[in-house]
């Protein structure tokens, strides 16, 4: 899991820049990517910019969003996700299997947004009823999930 410059505001060019250069595994079709929040925003974004001849064997998106939720005022320090618009076609070339995790509750990032991508994707998307947004900032109790080992080994496969 790499330590992402600057995540106070993220930046894709910066976030994509800075994982294809220091990344300390390879990227290519035996790995399976996982982001959380604006870590899953980010991996939509690596996607589109791997070099012509890489792939993934898979890539989970945990409660992601979409630039809706980055033009509310609360949010706009997210603005900086959104620089380039998003090539669907070009993104889902680039990993044999694309899930979005979900929670029925998150107060951050609505399912609706987490829909649009995984429709946008054509890709599975999990919906849990009662995790937040995955985070024990959001629920001090969440500290464990395992269900995602279920869906990395469905997704690896």
């Amino acid at each position: 899991m790499p330590d992402l410059p600057g995540a106070d505001h993220p930046n894709v060019h910066t976030y994509t820049s800075y994982i294809l250069e220091h990344a300390p595994w390879p990227i290519d079709e035996n790995v399976t990517l996982i982001g959380h929040s604006s870590g899953a925003v980010e991996i939509l974004h690596l996607l589109q910019n791997l070099p012509a001849d890489k792939k993934v064997k898979a890539a989970i998106f945990v409660g992601a969003f979409t630039k809706e939720l980055a033009s509310h005022p609360n949010w706009n320090m997210l603005t900086g996700l959104f620089l380039d618009p998003f090539d669907f076609a070009l993104i889902k070339s680039k990993a044999a299997h694309i899930t979005f995790v979900h929670s029925e509750d998150d107060p951050h990032c609505p399912l609706e947004q987490a829909r649009y991508l995984a429709g946008e994707l054509a890709a599975e998307l999990v919906i849990f009823p009662d995790k937040k947004h995955f985070s024990v900032n959001t629920d001090p109790s969440f500290t464990k999930f395992p269900e995602i080992l279920d869906i990395i080994n469905k997704a690896s496969v």
